[in-house]
C-alpha cells in the first residue's frame, strides 16, 4: 500500500486516508440524488441517470487516484447539470441526446488541450498574486455551499439574509457547526467526520435526517440502456451536424461547456493543492522540463479531461473534480488511496443509496464551512496594500461565492489583472496564455448574452 501510494513520502498514512475519503465521500454525496432531480427534468430516466451518476463518479475518482495518485474525487458537477438542463435544453431546444452529444466532444475537446499541454500552460501562466485569490477564494466558495446547501442564507426578500432560525435544519447545523469546531479546537483525528456521523445522528430526532426518494439497484441497471451510448444513437451526434444553421449554435454551446469545465477544475486544483503541498516544487520542475506525463498535476489534469467523455456515454452531464474534495484535503487526505476510498463508497451507494441519501446537508454543511476557514489562509500572502495587486486579487477571490462559479470567478480576476496592467502600462507583464484566456472568457460572456 506504502509503496504504491508512497504514503510516508506525502506524510500520511492509511487511516488518515480512509478518514479523508470518507469525509470527501459524505460531503459530495448529495449528488447521488440531486443529479437525476436535476436531469430527469430534460427528459431523461431517473434510474438511469442515477447509476450513471455513481459509474461517472467511480471511474473518473480511481483515475483520479491509480493514475494520478491525488486525492480528488470527481463526479457530475452542479452548475454545469444546471446549465445542461435549463440552458442548452429547455432554452435552446436540444434533446437530451443531443446535450450529452455536447459533453461528450466538450470532454474530447478537454482531452486534446490536456494532452498537448494547453491545461498545464495555462496553470504556470498564472501570477502568484491571483493564485493566492483563487485559494483563498474557493474557501469563501466552500464555505458558501454549505451554507446555501443547508438553507440558513435566505434570499426571500430578494437580498441574501440571515434566514430565521425556525427550522428544525438550521439548528441541526449549528449544533454540527459547534461541535466542528469545538472538536478542530481540541485537535480530534479525524474531528470533521466524526462531526458529520454525530450530526446526522443528532438529525434523527429533529426529523432532520430521513432517506430522499431513490431507486433500487435493479431498476436502475433496468433503466440504464435509455441513456447508455444514446449519444450514438438516432437523435445524437449525428443530429448536431445535421442542419447547418444551427451549426453556430453548437459550437457556441460546447465552447460554453469547455471553458467552464476547465476553469473550476484549474481553480479546484490551485486552491486546494498550492496550500497542501499535493502539487509539489517536483511537479513544478517536471511541468518546466516539459517530462511527459510523469507528474501528477499532468496525470491529473488527464484523469479530468477523460471523466466527461465517460460520463456522457453512461448518460451524464460534465464530470468534473468536486471542490468538496477540500474536505478530505482538509483532514489530511494526500494520496491516491482517498480518492480509491470515495470510489468505494460510491459503489457501495448504489446498493445502499437510501442509508446515504439520509446523511443531511445540516450534517455535511458544517464541514464545508470550517474547510472553507482553514483555505482563506491564502489571502494571507496577497498584499492587499498594494491596489495594483489587490484589484484583480478581489475579483478572483470574491466573484466565486458571488457568481456560484469557480471559472466566473477566475474570469474576473484575469480581466481586471490584464486591465490594470494596461493601464499601469506593464503589458509586457501580461502572459501571452492569459491574454488569450481572458479574450475567451469576455467572448464567452458574450455569447452568452447572445444566446
Amino acid at each position: 500500500m506504502d509503496r504504491f501510494f508512497h504514503l510516508k513520502e506525502n506524510g500520511t498514512k492509511v487511516s488518515t486516508e480512509i478518514i479523508a475519503g470518507l469525509t470527501t465521500f459524505f460531503a459530495m454525496s448529495y449528488i447521488i440524488v440531486v443529479n437525476p432531480s436535476i436531469l430527469s427534468q430534460s427528459g431523461m430516466e431517473w434510474g438511469a441517470v442515477f447509476l450513471a451518476t455513481i459509474i461517472a463518479s467511480i471511474i473518473g475518482t480511481l483515475i483520479m487516484g491509480l493514475v494520478a495518485n491525488v486525492p480528488y474525487a470527481q463526479a457530475p458537477g452542479m452548475g454545469l447539470n444546471a446549465f445542461f438542463v435549463y440552458t442548452v435544453c429547455f432554452t435552446l431546444g436540444f434533446t437530451w441526446q443531443q446535450a450529452l452529444s455536447m459533453v461528450f466532444i466538450c470532454g474530447v475537446v478537454n482531452i486534446l488541450i490536456t494532452v498537448t499541454k494547453v491545461r498545464k500552460y495555462i496553470i504556470k501562466s498564472i501570477p502568484l498574486s491571483l493564485q493566492n485569490a483563487i485559494g483563498g477564494g474557493i474557501g469563501i466558495f466552500v464555505a458558501y455551499i454549505g451554507l446555501l446547501n443547508v438553507g440558513i442564507i435566505d434570499f426571500g426578500a430578494g437580498v441574501p439574509a440571515l434566514a430565521t432560525l425556525n427550522q428544525p435544519q438550521f439548528w441541526v447545523f449549528l449544533i454540527g457547526l459547534l461541535i466542528t469546531v469545538v472538536l478542530l479546537v481540541l485537535k480530534v483525528k479525524g474531528a470533521i467526520l466524526i462531526s458529520i456521523i454525530l450530526t446526522t445522528l443528532i438529525g434523527i430526532p429533529f426529523g432532520v435526517t430521513s432517506p430522499q426518494e431513490t431507486t433500487s439497484f435493479a431498476e436502475a441497471c433496468r433503466a440504464l440502456p435509455t441513456t447508455f451510448l444514446a449519444i450514438f444513437k438516432a437523435g445524437g451526434i449525428g443530429s448536431l451536424f445535421s442542419d447547418a444553421a444551427k451549426l453556430p449554435l453548437v459550437l457556441i454551446t460546447i465552447f460554453s461547456f469547455s471553458i467552464t469545465d476547465t476553469f473550476d477544475t484549474i481553480g479546484t486544483f490551485i486552491g486546494t493543492g498550492r496550500r497542501s503541498g499535493i502539487f509539489s516544487a517536483e511537479d513544478e520542475q517536471m511541468m518546466e522540463s516539459g517530462s511527459g506525463f510523469k507528474s501528477k498535476l499532468d496525470r491529473a489534469l488527464f484523469a479530468d479531461a477523460t471523466a466527461t467523455s465517460i460520463g456522457s456515454l453512461f448518460g451524464t452531464s460534465n464530470t468534473t473534480t468536486f471542490v468538496e474534495s477540500a474536505a478530505g484535503i482538509g483532514v489530511g487526505g494526500r494520496t491516491g488511496l482517498t480518492s480509491v476510498v470515495v470510489a468505494i463508497c460510491f459503489a457501495l451507494s448504489a446498493f445502499c443509496a437510501t442509508f446515504v441519501s439520509a446523511v443531511p446537508f445540516a450534517a455535511t454543511a458544517p464541514a464545508l464551512v470550517v474547510v472553507g476557514i482553514m483555505m482563506m489562509s491564502s489571502f494571507r500572502d496577497i498584499d492587499w496594500g498594494d491596489f495594483e495587486e489587490a484589484v484583480p486579487a478581489f475579483f478572483a477571490g470574491i466573484f466565486m461565492a458571488l457568481c456560484y462559479s469557480i471559472s466566473y470567478g477566475i474570469a474576473a480576476g484575469f480581466i481586471f489583472y490584464a486591465l490594470v496592467k494596461v493601464i499601469k502600462g506593464r503589458i509586457k507583464e501580461i502572459h501571452p496564455i492569459l491574454w488569450v484566456c481572458t479574450g475567451l472568457f469576455i467572448l464567452n460572456f458574450i455569447l452568452l448574452a447572445i444566446l
